[in-house]
């Protein structure tokens, strides 16, 4: 018979920029949690559940890990710290660490949120309360704190009041944060699209967007106001102005009387050759074609010299334009600087074949965060990288060997707008209705229960057949 298993804690990150350090969430143990194998078999399906939404733009709204004596750490709450916590090892008399989330999207639920902010944003919420509320008799107490520093040689974590969460293994997936090369002043006047934060005030833009424009009664101001760009061409910043582009066209066509929402310009901008430059250069061709069929258009070459509140510049052009959105490029998060190991340009750590830390072999860093070369910065790598991490951590534990990581490429999707889309599944290459259809096949899929399936099913069936992206209310006012 297998032997008594060591459990872990979990803590978690909500959405981050370079001046705010992760939220995580710690839970003290409970020695009454989970009685019976068959009752930890039923919670841990639970929890594979929740994580199959992570792979294709879902919130997970809250996980829950086995604890016991040995403290581990994971720090981060994308793809990557999922799967580890998921794929940790448990107790023999077991307790329970539950790492809550701040409202954490990325960007197929943060587009929907910027675009709209309908059912899925109320949806998200929803899963929020329920899973909590069907884990409670899993909890214990609940810590909310900041993550200020990593202190390898004290085996600790340093938090915001000062306060320190000590470890014995520390898995670190804490992710990117927009990245602007350097022009950090660009950022009021072109926010990136991390958080529903982030959505919130971008929806706040376009929506506002139009609403001063109907007012404005210079044309010159009135076209401004009417100009929407987006800087960067990858998949975040395609995604982003085939949304603009359907918003502008379709959702708010007839709305206003004095502007016609039709004629709003559209304009990504990007610095390259392609749009989509990891896609292959058909793919990218082809993305370019069905975006300019949207009404989007592309400006590619073009270097951007200057933002600011009236619009962009690129070197001797300028463009007037109230509403910028960036997606040029991310950066990875600060907290991987505490290490005390060099990084590289973008801040990754280089990690070794089994993903720790040179010189610390009980820190794992897993994720965006981890300079491993050949692997994307996409979530099914993510996930790959914590299923490792926790796997090398059992090993060490039970004396064996480490494996080392070997990334599985299982395809990409980038979605454009209705039935536009791009797919890279090994050789098979696919663009328009076919890839879309996909695509939307597989966010169905990883959703959580046929209720919730058939729920955003009928709601996109409804929104592709009458246009209606919900109501337009502003929530809050830009920042």
């Amino acid at each position: 018979m297998e032997g008594p298993r060591r459990a872990r804690t979990i803590d978690a990150k909500s959405p981050t920029s370079a001046a705010r350090p992760m939220l995580i969430h710690d839970l003290a143990t409970t020695s009454a949690a989970l009685a019976s194998t068959s009752r930890r078999t039923e919670k841990t399906g639970r929890l594979a559940a929740l994580l199959r939404q992570l792979e294709h733009g879902e919130i997970v709204p809250a996980v829950a890990m086995l604890s016991g004596t040995i403290r581990q750490r994971r720090i981060g709450i994308g793809p990557a710290a999922l799967r580890a916590a998921a794929k940790g090892p448990h107790a023999s008399e077991p307790t329970l660490t539950v790492a809550k989330v701040d409202q954490m999207l990325d960007r197929a639920a943060a587009l929907s949120g910027a675009g709209s902010g309908t059912a899925r944003a109320s949806m998200l919420g929803e899963l929020m309360t329920r899973a909590t509320a069907e884990e409670a008799d899993w909890l214990s107490r609940v810590l909310l704190g900041e993550v200020r520093q990593i202190v390898p040689s004290e085996k600790k974590v340093l938090l915001e009041d000062g306060s320190a969460i000590a470890y014995d293994y520390l898995v670190v997936a804490s992710g990117t944060t927009n990245n602007y090369f350097g022009n950090d002043a660009w950022a009021p006047f072109a926010p990136g699209l991390k958080t529903l934060e982030d959505a919130l005030d971008i929806r706040a833009r376009i929506l506002l967007a139009f609403e001063r424009a109907e007012r404005e009664a210079d044309p010159a101001r009135r076209s401004a106001w009417l100009t929407f760009v987006v800087i960067g061409g990858g998949a975040t910043g395609v995604e982003l102005a085939g949304t603009l582009a359907e918003i502008a066209r379709h959702t708010l066509k007839g709305e206003f009387r004095r502007i016609d929402p039709t004629r709003a310009r559209v304009v990504l901008m990007e610095g390259t050759d392609r749009v989509l430059p990891p896609y292959t250069p058909d793919l990218s061709e082809k993305a370019r074609l069905q975006l300019e069929r949207l009404g989007v258009t592309v400006w590619l070459n073009k270097r951007v010299t200057s933002v600011d509140a009236g619009g962009v510049t690129l070197g001797a052009e300028r463009l007037e334009a109230r509403t910028v959105i960036w997606a040029a490029g991310v950066a990875s998060s600060p907290l991987g600087r505490s290490l005390g190991v060099p990084v590289d340009r973008a801040g990754r750590v280089p990690v070794r074949p089994d993903l720790s830390v040179p010189g610390h072999p009980e820190v794992f860093v897993v994720g965006d965060l981890a300079g491993l070369a050949g692997v994307p910065g996409i979530a099914p790598a993510a996930k790959q990288m914590g299923r490792v991490a926790a796997l090398n951590i059992k090993k060490t534990i039970a004396g064996q060997s480490r494996v080392p990581f070997r990334y599985k490429d299982y395809g990409q999707l980038a979605t454009i707008g209705r039935n536009a889309a791009v797919a890279m599944l090994g050789r098979l290459h696919l663009s328009g209705y076919p890839a879309w259809l996909t695509w939307l096949v597989a966010h169905i899929y990883f959703l959580i229960n046929f209720r919730n399936r058939l729920a955003v099913l009928i709601d996109w069936a409804w929104s592709y057949w009458t246009y209606n992206r919900g109501a337009r209310i502003i929530i809050k006012g830009p920042s």
